[in-house]
């Protein structure tokens, strides 16, 4: 049976209970409701890059730094489905690899598969700029969190910079 067959069979008011349930048992569904009742692009902005400072984060609790990459793109991928401006999605995804950035400014060199996904958050987050046509908001906080890598190890340097280069130069001329 189809969802849609399965839906069909309920009457209006037992879908409203149905949806009214899954807002009380599911954070994903009443964010989605949440935002789209009001939707405030920047609450829900200011909510995920919350939670990633969280993940991300230089404070040293009982146990040591706490570092929840999962999570913390997580909370960019729920964040994605609400449908927000092109600009705050890109602020997010920034914002995920300037706390990275941060984290190793502090902490030290980390290792691969962090400077992996710090890599791979800058790479989409410039992506998505240039296929927004959103550069010129963009375009120097790129560069300026492409340079704060310079002392850091393992190519995050030059993946950061040759990422800049890729989507904000203009191509060269050939002679």
């Amino acid at each position: 049976m189809s969802l849609k067959k399965y839906l069909q069979q309920f009457s209006k008011e037992q879908l409203i209970g149905q949806i009214i349930e899954l807002n009380v048992k599911y954070k994903e569904v009443k964010a989605y409701y949440e935002f789209s009742l009001n939707p405030n692009s920047n609450k829900a902005k200011e909510e995920t890059k919350k939670i990633i400072g969280k993940c991300i984060s230089t404070d040293i609790g009982a146990a040591g730094p706490d570092l929840k990459l999962r999570e913390a793109r997580k909370a960019i991928t729920n964040f994605k489905k609400l449908s927000p401006s092109e600009s705050d999605l890109a602020d997010v995804m920034l914002f995920y690899a300037e706390c990275g950035i941060e984290y190793t400014i502090f902490f030290g060199d980390i290792g691969g598969s962090f400077y992996d996904s710090i890599v791979g958050m800058f790479y989409d987050a410039c992506k998505h700029i240039k296929a927004n046509g959103i550069q010129a908001q963009f375009m120097p906080r790129c560069k300026q969190t492409a340079d704060k890598t310079a002392t850091i190890g393992w190519g995050l340097h030059d993946a950061l910079s040759g990422y800049c280069r890729d989507f904000f130069d203009p191509p060269e001329k050939a002679d």
